[in-house]
């Protein structure tokens, strides 16, 4: 019997904002200007599913960055994600342009409710015939808590404590309804099987809900559960609820690595890590020969500034770099209050300093600048070549963040997937029409209550 080649998934990072996830990306010369407008996801939607990509998936934050010197100006006059739609909305203007790519939105675990965000997504499914996954996030910092009425951010470890509870009550409120419990018989005036719809009764230490929830399955059982925790505590919250990891490598060696833990935190919950898609982000500079290449990741590099780098970094690590010398060292306590442990576990890492500065964290990182994450430049066969490396023992696909729209992905469809398609590592035709059909995940049984 003849075993199937293994196939690399191809996500592409989306943000419904004025850039891309590379902030740079909106200063771009040939970067589209219509953000505002449904026609620009559109054109995005249609190129990636003539791609036969797996899905887009939608970052997102609950405030702009505005901690950096506590002001939101200068966020504001550099474009640094200063733009922030609400994706799920912006994700069905996609889905309207399409059948088969699989969409993905953030929402977040801290600020919103299950109930909530379970009839949300459970609609978002169904209207898209069984496309939706839901991106499970913790939220960061002290502007989004107080722009969702708190005082101030919950603590790291806290966040996925409630995190737990929360997704394990959504995911129970999807299976509110059996599979078969619809019956639509006109004749007898029977609707539904009482029998196969439950009450949820939950009674736990951060959220009370009845249910049960008044959104039936989608044909591909519910969404699938898209996470990107890295650090030791969201890496054992990855094992036991994601589907698809979205990871963030910095070396082959670091990703080996992170690819292994991942895989073992998920048998580690009684999961089949085969089961698991774990795809780290990347930038991908494509050109025809090396030369065009070369020019394009050039311009595209310029188009960084400093201030990128610092408003992104204040954001993520809920701390204000503006009110303390550059190169002073944080201390022990400082950085136990950070908010993104594993951006801060890096820095430490790279610099080879256990108490890291201002200075230290901007070059370590690479936030705001094309080195944040895995970048690949050349021709499609160099690109191809670089990616089938990885693939082979780091990882299942990749997430793919534009440096400039729509230019990266068209580049991508034209260039890099046929040469995939050649190597027998990337799908010609989609398997099916859910997303889970095309990411080979099973469909979740329901689950009693």
């Amino acid at each position: 019997m003849t075993t199937a080649k293994r196939q690399m998934s191809l996500i592409a990072f989306m943000q419904a904002q004025n850039c891309t996830n590379y902030v740079g990306s909106w200063r771009h010369p040939a970067s589209a200007t219509d953000f505002l407008a449904p026609e620009y996801y559109q054109r995005i939607a249609r190129t990636l599913e003539d791609a036969k990509f797996d899905m887009a998936f939608f970052d997102d934050r609950l405030a702009m960055p505005d901690i950096y010197g506590d002001d939101h100006r200068a966020t504001v006059e550099h474009g640094i994600r200063a733009v922030k739609l609400d994706p799920t909305t912006v994700m069905m203007t996609m889905a309207a342009a399409t059948s088969r790519l699989g969409l993905g939105s953030t929402y977040s675990t801290t600020y919103y409710e299950p109930f909530h965000v379970a009839r949300l997504f459970g609609t978002l499914d169904l209207m898209t015939k069984g496309r939706v996954a839901w991106n499970v996030v913790t939220s960061l910092n002290g502007s989004e808590a107080e722009n969702m009425g708190r005082d101030e951010h919950m603590e790291h470890d806290a966040r996925y404590d409630r995190a737990d509870e929360f997704v394990d009550v959504v995911t129970r409120l999807w299976s509110s309804w059996e599979d078969d419990a619809l019956v639509v018989d006109k004749a007898t005036g029977r609707f539904a099987d009482p029998q196969k719809v439950h009450r949820l009764d939950h009674r736990g230490e951060y959220f009370r809900s009845r249910g049960p929830l008044p959104v039936p399955r989608s044909p591909q059982g519910q969404p699938v559960l898209l996470q990107a925790g890295q650090s030791g505590r969201g890496i054992a919250f990855a094992g036991r609820w994601a589907e698809v990891v979205f990871a963030s490598y910095h070396s082959r060696d670091v990703g080996r690595k992170q690819y292994a833990a991942l895989r073992a935190a998920a048998a580690a919950a009684g999961r089949d890590p085969d089961l698991v898609r774990i795809a780290p982000s990347a930038k991908i500079i494509l050109g025809e020969t090396t030369t065009m290449a070369d020019d394009k990741r050039a311009l595209t590099e310029a188009l960084a500034k400093p201030i990128d780098s610092l408003a992104l970094l204040c954001e993520v690590l809920n701390v204000d770099f503006a009110t303390r010398p550059y190169d002073e060292p944080f201390s022990d306590e400082e950085l136990a209050e950070v908010s993104w442990h594993s951006l801060r576990d890096r820095v430490i890492q790279k610099s080879g300093k256990k108490n890291p500065s201002v200075r230290d964290f901007v070059e370590a990182s690479g936030r705001g600048t094309l080195h944040e994450s895995i970048l690949i430049s050349g021709t499609p066969k160099q690109v191809a070549d670089q990616m089938e490396e990885w693939f082979s023992d780091a990882c299942d696909g990749f997430v793919i963040s534009a440096t400039e729209i729509p230019g990266t992905y068209e580049d991508v469809a034209r260039l890099l997937v046929p040469e995939l398609q050649r190597r027998g590592l990337f799908r010609t035709e989609y398997p099916g029409t859910t997303l889970r059909a095309t990411m080979g995940l099973p469909i979740p049984r329901a689950r009693r209550h």
